[in-house]
């Protein structure tokens, strides 16, 4: 049974007026289509555990596809968690303490400027909560739905989950009904891999992706990611407001605290960014949008951890944390302090619906929404 049985049995039925049974699926690689659980016990939340051949585990739950372990070795074998999180469902359900710890955000990541757009002529309302402006989805997005999960037990490139969704048409005030699917693969040369599909019956808007904290030093490790090493494949970031809106222009990097074009760690430049201070900010992908290409990567010196992403998204935004405040305490213990943890969503790019010249979040019925990212994870000696 999956470690975390314990309190998320104990939370929820002190929540609910009656008892509710619940069990925990665990995928075993060395037989694929064996699914240990305890069968007289059931409910709609479960926590779920992959894990590849070379021994990194990645734990996911349904509720809100949270990803909340991975579990990666460094430089001398030595494995440990490197994603942010909580070890209660009940820290899962508090925003004030869940800042979208490892979760699928949607149907909107990021911001859309004022809660509002406007789509073949018609103009929609959506919660505008967060200093004026809508985010992550509004009040009730896809972090905190309860997806159903089946197992893909014969997936060649490793364990994997599938998760889906069905929006109802007007959820959170977008129109239309959005079919999503979300499938996480552990693969056996070490990547985590997401991919999103969805699909709708009126025209909508969508932008999905995954939310995860990295601290790559571990983490329970009590260090900041400042020194931690930053390359981004991108010659241009959306300059925004100080809302974080984006204004419509994109600009050069060059120049710029913005240029992580070569490798630099995050504090080189940190100064430089004005605002908390802190980087939250969506940058331009070099290549063609739509095919699998490199975005980032990310190396922390200490412990030798390297990870490469790629995905087929137009664009990434790189957080780094700084608005953590001490105010949440992780698995381990640790309080998150400032610059605890890394974010690097990719996505398209914030408030696209209102920016014509940005590349279009509009889904139309017939067609797919497809994007994959793909989180690669090595070492490297010194």
């Amino acid at each position: 049974m999956c470690e975390a049985a314990d309190w998320l049995i104990n939370w929820l039925n002190a929540k609910l007026t009656a008892p509710i049974n619940i069990f925990f699926v665990k995928y075993d690689r060395r037989h694929p289509r064996r699914v240990r659980q305890d069968e007289g016990r059931r409910a709609p939340v479960k926590m779920y555990t992959l894990t590849n051949r070379d021994g990194l585990v990645a734990k996911i739950t349904n509720l809100g596809g949270h990803l909340t372990e991975l579990h990666v070795p460094d430089r001398n074998g030595q494995t440990v968690d490197v994603v942010l999180g909580h070890s209660t469902l009940e820290s899962y359900l508090d925003r004030t303490v869940n800042p979208y710890f490892g979760s699928i955000v949607g149907r909107y990541a990021n911001r859309i400027a004022r809660g509002e757009f406007t789509l073949d002529g018609k103009k929609y309302t959506l919660d505008a909560s967060s200093g004026g402006n809508h985010l992550h989805g509004g009040k009730v997005g896809f972090d905190l739905k309860v997806w159903d999960a089946e197992w893909m037990p014969d997936n060649p490139e490793g364990p994997a989950l599938r998760l889906t969704y069905s929006s109802p048409d007007g959820e959170e005030g977008y129109p239309g009904r959005l079919d999503t699917t979300v499938v996480y693969t552990l693969t056996h040369d070490n990547a985590l891999t997401i991919d999103y599909r969805a699909r709708t019956d009126e025209p909508t808007v969508v932008n999905l992706t995954n939310h995860s904290y990295f601290n790559l030093s571990g983490e329970a490790s009590g260090d900041i990611i400042t020194g931690h090493v930053l390359e981004l494949n991108a010659d241009h970031y959306t300059v925004v407001d100080e809302a974080l809106i984006p204004t419509g222009e994109v600009a050069p990097v060059t120049e710029t605290p913005f240029d992580f074009t070569t490798p630099r760690p995050i504090s080189e430049r940190l100064g430089g960014v004005g605002g908390n201070p802190g980087y939250d900010h969506n940058f331009v992908i070099n290549g063609n949008v739509g095919e699998l290409r490199l975005a980032a990567r990310m190396y922390d010196p200490a412990s030798g951890r390297m990870m490469e992403i790629h995905t087929t998204q137009p664009g990434i935004q790189f957080y780094d944390g700084n608005l953590l405040a001490a105010t949440i305490t992780g698995k381990a213990g640790r309080v998150y302090v400032k610059h605890y943890g890394f974010c690097l969503e990719t996505q398209h790019f914030p408030d696209s619906p209102n920016q014509p010249s940005f590349p279009s979040t509009v889904l139309r019925p017939g067609e797919e929404y497809h994007e994959m990212t793909v989180h690669r994870f090595s070492t490297q000696k010194s």
